[in-house]
């Protein structure tokens, strides 16, 4: 029988800390007999939270960690000083194979600064970029940058997409995945320097599926599987995204329950919409990965709940179980054998 994987959790970061990781690593454990997870941070916390639930206690570990990075500390200095804090620890037991993934919906300064600086990045890859999957009416596709570097260059951009195509051939699924860059029309001549400088160079990569230009607008229809952009319009992109969601959501029910007829007519299509709804949900699919380190590391939502914690985790099991990291590493490898 194979070894169990290992996934560490920050259960000391996030809006809903120590409570919603540890319950997501309570749920994770009741539904898979083959993962471990280990709950850094404060330990008489932890155990006070992990008390309220049964579970198979052979399969969660606490690992102390006494201090606690906060959202409005500077990353540098939080890495740099607070060496016992959950992340700081949790990110060495990753760096040190002790750990399979690392998942934390803490400050995502911190977490971008410990994953380059702890973990450290795959030769090759000089700006690793969150990658989440969001929800589109043909199933989902990756965005990437979204909130790593907003100063990417030509070259990170290409890189990005390489990465990405790998992550949602292996991961997703999807063979010889169509990658587009992020512009504001179809043209080639169009865009920013950025854009044009690093359009001719996706254009002529020959190990990803290049398709040209994506509108913003066509995201959502599943124009194509791996968007590509620097940080400050993917992460634009994704909170416009969340938010519209959240309003037509929200919207919806509103309409549905303002009437009699409504209510009658919401009933017969509640099996129908539930569904559609879960599939725009955003905890459905985990975390965003960051892309091109030696080890994993998901950054889930500052608000997580359980049910996100719990998803990340199983992304964790699937960016391991498809060697991922490896993937990278090796067709990376080649293409800098071949240059030289």
């Amino acid at each position: 029988m194979p070894e169990a994987i290992r996934v560490c959790i920050d259960a000391m970061g996030g809006d809903n800390a120590p409570a919603a990781p540890v319950q997501g690593a309570v749920d994770a454990v009741k539904l898979r007999n083959d993962i471990k997870v280990v709950l850094v941070g404060q330990e008489d916390v932890i155990q006070a939270e992990l008390s309220k639930y049964e579970y198979p206690s052979e399969q969660i570990e606490i690992v102390n960690a006494t201090e606690i990075i906060e959202m409005a500390e500077h990353p540098v200095n939080a890495i740099r000083t607070k060496k016992d804090s959950s992340m700081v620890v949790g990110m060495k037991m990753v760096r040190d194979r002790q750990a399979d993934a690392f998942i934390s919906a803490g400050s995502s300064g911190a977490i971008l600064v410990g994953g380059q600086t702890i973990v450290g990045r795959i030769k090759g890859v000089k700006r690793p970029p969150l990658a989440p999957l969001i929800p589109t009416e043909n199933g989902v596709s990756l965005l990437i940058d979204c909130g790593a570097n907003v100063d990417a260059r030509p070259e990170h951009l290409v890189t990005f997409a390489k990465m990405g195509s790998i992550y949602m051939e292996h991961i997703v699924g999807i063979k010889n995945p169509r990658v587009a860059i992020v512009n504001i029309g179809t043209e080639e001549e169009k865009g920013n320097n950025l854009v044009k400088e690093t359009y001719p160079m996706l254009k002529e990569c020959d190990t990803i599926n290049f398709v040209g230009s994506i509108e913003s607008r066509e995201i959502p229809h599943g124009g194509a599987d791996v968007i590509v952009c620097e940080a400050f319009t993917g992460n634009v992109i994704l909170k416009l995204y969340e938010g519209l969601s959240q309003t037509l959501i929200s919207v919806i029910k509103g309409g549905l329950m303002s009437t009699l007829k409504s209510k009658i007519g919401a009933a017969l299509a509640l099996p129908a919409l539930k569904k559609t709804i879960k599939s725009f949900d955003a905890s459905t699919y985990g975390g965003a990965p960051l892309l091109g380190l030696n080890g994993l590391v998901v950054k889930t939502h500052g608000n997580s709940k359980n049910t996100e914690i719990k998803n990340a985790i199983f992304q964790c099991i699937s960016f391991s179980e498809n060697r991922i990291n490896e993937k990278i590493k090796e067709q990376l490898a080649v293409e800098s054998s071949t240059e030289e």
